[in-house]
């Protein structure tokens, strides 16, 4: 029996190294899902509650993979829901190749029944590549060139089908003319590095700094060691962007944590008492958390030159391989002698994680939400992935997991959209599925996204070596990430009306759907409930109540603004006294005697 065109198309899958594709049917990609049947499952279609999910949990396997995820939808409405999870993988470059369906060709233009214009739809989060595959013999250049482009640019990219080209048979493309061949499957393998002239332009800004400071990101990734000895060299502290907690660990005592409004007061004072600054794979997008454009000299590091001076008025601007690149420039710098930067650094360090210990310690009714991630980051094993959602639970996430050993972990970075959590989950035990993942989530994101795709966790179970997968729930019943900025940014109270979430029981829904689940409202119960999801044989939940009212301060925060912030919530929030209650009380713990 001849081979169909959707038969071919898995098959190069197949040959990209592919072992599965995120995705939902529909009659657009029936003959891509009758393909699947044929291959017996090779590569494994896994089936998400939503097409959007599927996006994400390829996002989610591409950052944890380094692979190009890949995801499947049919056509109209299909292939509208992909367009959150792509745009995700567009702003934190990420490769993501997708599939979709679209009518028979010759219904094309006719009204018909779930017919969009897909390039109009896809021109934008796609605009790297996306074309149609409308005869047989284009198949195998544009699917090379959708991996191809996604590996090299480290952006989304799609391929459209129309369903009847799907069910054809295939014919491989010929040697002649306006037929265009591809050659085998591969991944880029060159690594660029900047010019002698431009290493030496950067050493000579990095040795004239006495108080160096570091701003590490996602790209800097594979060059770990690299920015260690550079660390080292120059007596630098390393501050962290969001994308970028997992490049070094947080055992450094010079690395100050996360960087910006949910970042550490460590790396706060770091930028504020530089005098030059090295960019190394991040566009972290907030300039007022760098140093002041006139107080520090920079240099920056990026394999993407659109990304150079994006966000700081640099002098150097190195575009290549970020390990490469480092390796290069490490013999052209001077060690410094005088230590003293450093050791201001490190102290403000460990000043900051005794500030957060404390905090988390601080009563609250029922539960104070730091001492979910505070208790976690005691007992998480070294070789898990932590995927956080957006919320206020992000703040926890970005402030208070340590990171060690082999540890993962990202969320939804530019984008910053909410339910990407457990889909980015689902897609990391894809791609590690020997290891524990936890997803950090807030309630509004669990009652958009999560709640479906517990199903998928457990349907899939059976698929990890190791089944741990614990999604806990940080349970307030409240939009609490736009309350606080409709409190300190807006001046305006909490709006019970949007703000304010129905009540349910997570753990109770999780049980149904064959979780193990645990509720927690006592903060003397939250340790063993941490011990027992990461001792169990399969995924577990935690439902855990806790106080919406705790403020993420940030970190340059004085006590007059939060003064100022205060008097807008007497302006009418249904909560003003408890929270400021309980924003003196974090706040309080800046001042213990002690500290250094």
């Amino acid at each position: 029996m001849a081979e169909t065109v959707a038969g071919r198309l898995l098959g190069r899958l197949r040959e990209w190294g592919v072992e599965q594709v995120f995705g939902y049917p529909g009659d657009g990609i029936n003959g891509i899902v009758a393909a699947f049947g044929a291959a017996d499952d090779r590569p494994r279609f896994v089936q998400t509650r939503h097409e959007e999910l599927a996006a994400l949990a390829a996002v989610g396997y591409a950052k944890f993979s380094g692979r190009p995820g890949v995801c499947v939808a049919t056509s109209g409405p299909g292939a509208i829901h992909l367009l959150n999870g792509l745009y995700d993988a567009k702003l934190d470059h990420v490769p993501v190749v997708a599939i979709v369906g679209q009518t028979d060709r010759a219904a094309m233009g006719g009204h018909y029944q779930q017919e969009v214009d897909l390039h109009a739809l896809f021109k934008d989060v796609a605009s790297e590549y996306l074309a149609d595959v409308n005869v047989p013999e284009q198949l195998p250049n544009v699917v090379d060139r959708a991996f191809r482009t996604a590996l090299a640019r480290r952006a989304p990219t799609a391929v459209i089908v129309p369903a009847d080209v799907q069910e054809l048979d295939y014919s491989a493309p010929a040697h002649v003319f306006r037929q265009v061949p591809s050659g085998p499957p591969d991944e880029p393998s060159s690594v660029a590095v900047p010019s002698d002239a431009e290493l030496a332009a950067a050493a000579e800004v990095l040795n004239a700094g006495s108080k160096v400071a570091i701003l590490v990101g996602q790209g800097a990734r594979g060059a770990a060691g690299e920015i260690m000895e550079v660390a080292e060299t120059t007596g630098a502290g390393v501050a962290k962007a969001l994308l970028g907690k997992d490049v070094l660990t947080d055992d450094l005592r010079y690395v100050t944590g996360s960087i910006g409004l949910l970042g550490t007061r460590a790396s706060y004072e770091l930028m504020d008492g530089c005098d030059t600054l090295l960019i190394v794979g991040s566009s972290f997008p907030y300039s007022q958390f760098l140093p002041g454009f006139d107080q520090a000299r920079a240099v920056q590091i990026d394999i993407d030159g659109r990304m150079a001076g994006l966000r700081y008025p640099t002098e150097v601007n190195l575009i290549g391989d970020a390990g490469a690149t480092l390796r290069a420039l490490l013999p052209l710098l001077r060690p410094v002698t005088d230590r003293s930067w450093r050791a201001r650094v490190e102290s403000s360090v460990a000043d900051w994680w005794d500030t957060v210990e404390r905090q988390a310690s601080v009563d609250a009714a029922p539960l104070n939400p730091m001492r979910i991630v505070h208790e976690l980051s005691l007992r998480i094993p070294d070789d898990a992935i932590v995927t956080a959602d957006s919320g206020s639970s992000t703040n926890w996430y970005a402030r208070l997991l340590r990171m060690r050993g082999t540890m993962r972990g990202s969320l939804s970075g530019t984008l910053a959209t909410m339910g990407a959590a457990v889909p980015y989950a689902i897609g990391a035990k894809f791609a590690h599925p020997d290891r524990p993942v936890v997803a950090l989530v807030g309630d509004g994101a669990m009652q958009m996204n999560g709640l479906a795709e517990l199903l998928t966790i457990t349907r899939y179970q059976d698929r990890w070596t190791d089944r741990r997968l614990i999604v806990c729930v940080f349970h307030n019943n409240d939009l609490n990430q736009v309350t606080w900025e409709l409190r300190a940014l807006g001046g305006a109270p909490k709006f019970e009306e949007s703000q304010s979430l129905p009540d349910i029981d997570y753990a109770a829904v999780a049980r149904g759907f064959g979780f193990d689940a645990l509720n927690v409202d006592d903060p003397s119960e939250l340790g063993d409930a941490w011990d027992h999801a990461l001792a169990a044989g399969g995924p577990v939940l935690l439902d855990v109540r806790c106080d919406p009212e705790v403020p993420p301060i940030p970190p340059h925060a004085t006590f007059d603004q939060l003064k100022e912030t205060t008097e807008a919530l007497l302006r009418g929030d249904p909560n003003a006294w408890h929270v400021l209650v309980q924003g003196v009380k974090a706040k309080a713990q800046d001042l213990v005697p002690g500290r250094r």
